[in-house]
């Protein structure tokens, strides 16, 4: 029996050796993949570089913004493949990126990443903070929403560091409101001043208070000045379209409860709309986000699952419901090889996003020792966890393509990804000025970027799974801040479990 028992014990030693080696079991590895996706933050970066930067191929860019109207815009990302700095999807990231520090804190630090989200959420929020030209939330309020000009800027394929399109800024204000992108930029710096309230950083807590100030000035500019941000910026129209503010403004209510515990922002949800089910969760899209945060708290006991709360929180589930059992395709559907399909333009925030919603709720759900019911099926908080979990997996090569969307991930990634600075030479390798129209010989050319830009996640395969490498194919090649952002919070939860 004695030998037995050690053949025995010698076979499952070499059964976890064998499942514990990445080559052998194909082995999705989150820890990397979550460090990458921060990485790829600092690939976007606009203005002066610290000296911490790691991405070195980048350099110093558009050093002049706000110049036009005598204020500091420096800073900031560049939203995806171009040179402009768009005021609404910067928010979101920022705010995606803050709720992925405030809930999964512990994956962040078991990876050793947790400086590196904070260093994330504070490069956009000291932008935002510089962005807003501060009246007490009354008729003396600006806030910058867009920096440079999309017609031109996609007119030209250049790198930041070289830009010379128009770098004008514009506003929106008492007279030409923008309610939408205002309360968005309120939910991103509430969401950040919790997160570094709760941090060990030099200077957190007073750094906290001021950014609570601006998201609570904003607020109140928003919701008594309605207007959507696109008809006082005609330009972002184009390019990025409100279609609304009820969710921005509920959103921001949310994380300023949840930043302050006051009455105000209670009564506000509580009269503020539910959104009905919806169809899904992105940048322009915050209702599942809003949703989560009040479902959060009804599982808290902190609101009642009563009135609007309990319709906010029986939405999501129902939303969530649709996901996880994607019958009527209401909310997407599954394509061949598992992926969630949603759109045919960057797919993969929506797949992100959804990700992102399912783990908050499961650990929600877990916490209050509950389940998502879904008509006469009751789901585990651990199912929902596991749905999240092939998403990422198919986003990280296991696909029918066998590829991985996320750059530099992996040893097969789009290598053709349409961002102009990845794909011209590096300013610090070619340091001659590469001009508007100087740059499409490289757009042009069927060889790999010029740089890998890390961690970025491009838009993704169509409804048949199926994707095309070419630069210029920018409705799967773009990669996106806002479809990285959601993410690092999934991966973090996912490194933690």
């Amino acid at each position: 029996m004695a030998i037995m028992a050690r053949i025995v014990l010698l076979l499952a030693l070499a059964l976890v050796v064998f499942m514990a080696t990445p080559a052998a079991s194909g082995a999705i590895d989150y820890a990397a993949a979550l460090s990458k996706s921060l990485l790829y933050f600092e690939a976007q970066r606009s203005g002066r570089l610290p000296a911490t930067q790691r991405v070195q191929w980048r350099g110093h860019s558009a050093l002049k913004d706000g110049a036009d109207h005598g204020v500091d815009l420096t800073g900031g990302y560049y939203d995806s493949g171009d040179n402009v700095k768009f005021g609404l999807p910067m928010a979101f990231t920022v705010t995606m990126l803050s709720w992925a520090v405030a809930e999964q804190r512990a994956g962040l630090e078991r990876a050793a990443e947790l400086g590196h989200a904070l260093d994330a959420v504070r490069w956009g929020a000291d932008y935002l903070v510089r962005a807003h030209v501060a009246g007490n939330g009354g008729d003396g309020e600006k806030l910058f929403v867009q920096v440079g000009d999309g017609d031109s800027d996609h007119k030209c394929w250049e790198r930041p560091e070289d830009m010379d399109t128009p770098r004008g800024a514009y506003e929106v204000n008492a007279t030409h409101p923008g309610s939408d992108v205002a309360a968005e930029t309120a939910a991103a710096l509430a969401a950040a001043s919790v997160v570094f309230r709760d941090a060990h950083a030099a200077g957190g807590g007073n750094y906290a208070a001021t950014l609570l100030t601006h998201a609570k000035q904003l607020f109140e500019f928003a919701k008594n000045h309605r207007g959507l941000y696109h008809n006082s910026v005609p330009s972002a129209k184009i390019f990025y379209p409100s279609g609304g503010d009820q969710d921005e403004l509920l959103w921001a209510a949310a994380w300023l409860y949840i930043a302050t515990g006051e009455k105000n922002y209670e009564r506000f949800i509580a009269d503020g709309g539910n959104g009905g089910v919806p169809p899904l969760f992105t940048w322009d899209y915050k209702y599942v986000g809003a949703q989560t945060l009040v479902a959060k708290l009804v599982l808290q006991g902190k609101l009642p699952d009563s009135g609007n709360y309990g319709a906010l929180k029986s939405n999501l589930e129902k939303y969530l419901c649709n996901i996880m059992q994607h019958g009527d395709g209401s909310s997407g559907k599954l394509s061949p090889g598992g992926m969630l399909w949603v759109q045919p333009w960057d797919n993969q925030q929506c797949v992100t996003a959804a990700a992102f919603a399912l783990v908050a709720h499961a650990d929600h759900l877990a916490t209050a020792g509950g389940s998502l019911q879904c008509g006469g099926v009751k789901l585990p908080p651990a199912q929902l966890v596991s749905f999240a979990r092939s998403q990422v997996d198919y986003i990280l090569g296991k696909n029918p393509q066998k590829i991985s969307y996320m750059v530099g991930y992996g040893d097969r990634y789009p290598e053709q990804v349409h961002h102009r600075g990845a794909s011209l030479p590096s300013i610090k390798a070619s340091p001659a000025k590469i001009g508007c129209s100087d740059g499409s010989g490289y757009f042009h050319t069927a060889k790999p970027n010029e740089n890998v830009i890390v961690g970025a996640i491009v838009g993704g395969p169509d409804a048949n799974d199926r994707y095309n490498d070419s630069r210029g194919n920018y409705v799967q090649g773009e990669t996106s801040t806002y479809t990285v952002a959601p993410i690092v919070g999934v991966l973090a939860r996912l490194v933690h479990s």
